[in-house]
């Protein structure tokens, strides 16, 4: 273990310089294959190169193209119309709009990141015009863009899957419900704050028939391509990987055909685009195999194991104390660090208490999703109040009841795994 603390301090000091996290990690695991273990180097460039093999990484830039494609096909703000129909008729009505819109987006963008920026720059000034406070109107942004590591595509739920070696497909089907389930909660919150304040629906009365149907036949597109990407994976039609280049398809076929606002150029900046995001998340997950493999070396997750199972918690009591561990530290270290360092120590422990590694999962990228909302390294909060102009004290406070909702949320996933599992089995 000392050898492995003196692995962990370089890491942890490397990130908390500001050091790109694969650099960090892949300086870290030097620092032990060169001054403490002395593995050859053949065997340490075999472990960095090893996870580059895997056929599922197709998923990635596939998920990655495919919500860099969204933004210039013209589908979000037809999105945004099909979310205001719904629930435009309720108490905050633009409010609910925004937490809707994120839950009908996210099974295309697959980033939180991507999700938040886009919905920040499209709804806060709008809601800011119709009387909503600028915090208020950031935290709600904030918050439900949540809801996109958890419902497919998530490249969250890709990377554990990976890490855990786990199914891709059984983790995108997990994630459904969860996400249902957040964005509800979210949506409770957001009409008791919108009651108590006055904010006001978007429209006197619900939609005629016929404004229905217009605003269906422009979203129909849209539609499909979610069912298309999630019922197919669930019928088994065809993989995650499948299903992503599918899913690139048919948005080029929206945008060029159908909306017809798509471009030639469009298509090559996001080509661009997803060859640097992608490059990152794979120099990402080849370094943190070779970390995986260090921390299997040092019997990390055994020892782990031994302690925590000598304490006889039962699964419920050792899923909350991980909660707790979990919170704290996304306070202060970036989520996909985060889960990169874990998950190789704690599935040991996860398999041996008899925890599904599923369910762990979904409660593992929900705990980091959170963090990204708590400074000082909350990467949603900071790209949302950068965006929008809101100082993070402001943002904090109109937050609260936002916090409220996703720790519920996560309680009632971690006490009830068939909120993860129903789909799944």
């Amino acid at each position: 273990m000392d050898n492995l603390g003196i692995v962990v301090l370089v890491l942890l000091a490397l990130i908390a310089l500001n050091m790109r996290l694969y650099v960090a990690i892949i300086l870290a695991v030097l620092c032990y294959f060169l001054f403490i273990n002395q593995v050859p180097i053949n065997i340490a460039i075999q472990r960095v190169i090893a996870p580059t093999q895997n056929i599922a990484l197709l998923a990635i830039p596939l998920f990655i193209l495919l919500g860099t494609l969204m933004s210039f096909t013209g589908i979000a703000s037809r999105m945004l119309k099909l979310a205001d129909l719904l629930v435009g008729r309720m108490t905050g009505g633009m409010a609910q709009a925004n937490i809707l819109l994120s839950l009908l987006m996210s099974g295309m963008s697959a980033s939180n990141l991507a999700d938040a920026a886009m919905t920040s720059r499209m709804l806060v000034p709008e809601m800011v015009k119709s009387g909503y406070s600028k915090g208020f109107s950031a935290a709600v942004t904030a918050a439900s863009s949540l809801v996109t590591p958890i419902i497919p595509p998530g490249i969250a739920l890709i990377i554990y899957a990976l890490l855990a070696n786990v199914s891709v497909g059984h983790m995108f089907l997990a994630g459904i419900l969860p996400g249902l389930l957040l964005a509800g909660l979210l949506m409770v919150v957001t009409y008791v704050v919108s009651k108590k304040r006055g904010y006001k629906p978007t429209r006197e009365t619900w939609p005629e028939p016929r404004e229905t149907g217009s605003v269906l036949f422009q979203a129909w597109p849209a539609i499909v391509l979610v069912v298309a990407v999630i019922g197919g994976i669930r019928a088994n039609i065809f993989t995650p990987t499948e299903a992503g280049a599918f899913a690139v398809l048919f948005v080029l076929f929206i945008g060029f055909i159908i909306y017809r606002e798509m471009r030639p150029h469009h298509v090559f900046d996001a080509l661009v685009e997803t060859g640097k995001t992608t490059g990152s998340v794979m120099l990402v997950i080849m370094a943190s195999s070779a970390l995986a493999w260090v921390f299997s070396l040092e019997q990390v997750g055994q020892s782990l194991a031994t302690t925590l199972i000598g304490l006889d918690l039962n699964p419920i009591m050792l899923l909350l104390a991980m909660n707790v561990m979990f919170l704290a530290l996304g306070t202060v270290i970036e989520g996909t660090a985060l889960m990169i360092v874990l998950v190789p120590i704690l599935m040991p422990t996860v398999t041996a208490a008899g925890i599904d590694p599923v369910h762990f999962g979904i409660i593992l990228i929900i705990n980091l999703s959170i963090g990204t909302l708590t400074p000082p390294v909350g990467t949603v909060m900071l790209v949302v109040c950068n965006i929008t102009k809101v100082k993070v004290g402001e943002f904090m406070r109109e937050s609260l009841g936002m916090y409220l909702a996703l720790i519920v949320a996560l309680l009632l996933i971690t006490f009830i795994p068939e909120i993860s599992l129903a789909l799944v089995h």
